[in-house]
């Protein structure tokens, strides 16, 4: 990308326009492709990888079965199964080509950030980096309001946010709609701080999304004290920060003394990195391994990676281990060795020849670990 930090910006080449083009053009097409063969395209593709799973989750069922335009939620994966016979079968979670196309997706929305930053002439430091971490924090613990939401739908109390509405916070859409509110509180607090109504931009950035996680999680916690269907179970909380504390201490203090070269590029900011992946594999380990008797709830994988290592561990672990300690615990060293692969990547180098790019997607990497390992620390917490 250092081709885009150098390029000159000229009437002839203007990628803001660009942009909008492409993503007003994609969806153009693909709604075109919709209509003019719901069947295959629709059916087949759009509801089964993408609205599908989410319709399942909303409404707490197994899976959403889509037959003759019409949609039909069961609550067990025997009946999906048999359903499958006769109708499009989506269950919550992600698939491969869901993640495939939101990694895709993702690329060309931080390309389209990459050029709003550089119309704005923002400057990449630090600081800019640690400001948006209250907003990872708020976006995994939005969607825990979700899985509370699914809860009370279980236990026959209504949804506490109505369907199709709370779609906005069921994964992919909960990602456009943090992107959203996080690119508003940026633009926002950049345009108060050039017109001096604040000295800087960053210590607004955070405390906006700082304002927010604190209002979602006393939410969160209102509901744990007021209601019967979620719990509250503290000691997943302490031992999903405390190990990933642990876990992170332990890999600054060897790489300082044995490979700083490792930290050269990213400093504290590769710290961070690997604490949020860390965070996000013992929040898995102790959700998967030990949900039953943590707080008395068995939980399931629905990432593609998290179920793959389960399953290959389960196939190679005797059995007699797998009871004993379990068959998620791989996960948590896999997210720490690629957290610490990826720091190691970040160079000083990378910093200097694109700092934007450098910066937008260390800030990606880190929101696609805390964000989930978020989620999972505060729901096995609530117990839901």
């Amino acid at each position: 990308m250092e081709w885009f930090e150098e390029m000159e910006w000229s009437e002839d080449v203007d990628l803001a326009r660009a942009w909008v083009a492409t993503f007003v053009g994609g969806i153009v097409v693909i709604a075109a492709a919709a209509v003019a063969f719901p069947g295959r395209v629709y059916d087949g593709f759009l509801w089964r990888y993408f609205w599908g799973p989410v319709d399942a989750d909303a409404h707490g069922a197994a899976c959403a079965v889509r037959a003759d335009g019409t949609t039909e939620r069961l609550a067990s994966r025997s009946e999906c199964a048999e359903a499958a016979a006769v109708g499009v079968v989506a269950e919550p979670g992600y698939t491969t080509v869901s993640t495939i196309s939101y990694a895709l997706v993702l690329v060309f929305m931080l390309l389209g950030v990459l050029i709003l930053l550089r119309r704005l002439n923002v400057q990449m430091t630090p600081r800019f980096f640690f400001a948006l971490f209250p907003f990872m924090l708020l976006g995994g613990s939005l969607r825990v309001v979700e899985d509370v939401n699914a809860t009370f739908l279980r236990a026959d109390l209504g949804m506490l946010i109505s369907y199709p509405a709370v779609a906005l916070i069921i994964s992919p859409f909960i990602y456009f709609v943090m992107f959203a509110f996080t690119l508003a509180a940026l633009v926002g607090a950049i345009y108060l701080a050039r017109r001096d109504a604040v000295e800087e931009y960053e210590p607004l950035l955070a405390g906006v999304g700082t304002v927010g996680l604190v209002g979602v999680v006393g939410f969160l916690l209102y509901m744990a004290a007021s209601t019967d269907v979620v719990g509250f179970f503290p000691v997943v909380l302490v031992v999903t920060l405390v190990g990933a504390t642990l876990l992170t201490a332990a890999f600054w203090w060897l790489s300082e003394r044995y490979a700083p070269e490792i930290n050269e590029g990213t400093g504290l900011m590769g710290a961070l990195v690997v604490w949020g992946h860390t965070l996000d594999g013992v929040a898995n380990v102790l959700s998967l391994d030990w949900g039953p008797q943590l707080v008395g709830v068995s939980y399931g994988s629905k990432h593609v990676i998290n179920e793959a290592t389960v399953r290959y561990t389960s196939m190679i672990q005797p059995e007699w281990l797998s009871e004993t300690i379990g068959t998620a615990w791989p996960f948590l060293f896999i997210k720490l060795f690629a957290a610490i692969v990826v720091v190691w990547i970040f160079n000083r180098e990378i910093f200097e020849e694109s700092p934007r790019y450098a910066y937008l997607l260390l800030i990606a990497i880190l929101a696609v670990g805390l964000g989930p390992g978020t989620r999972d620390m505060l729901r096995a917490t609530l117990g839901i």
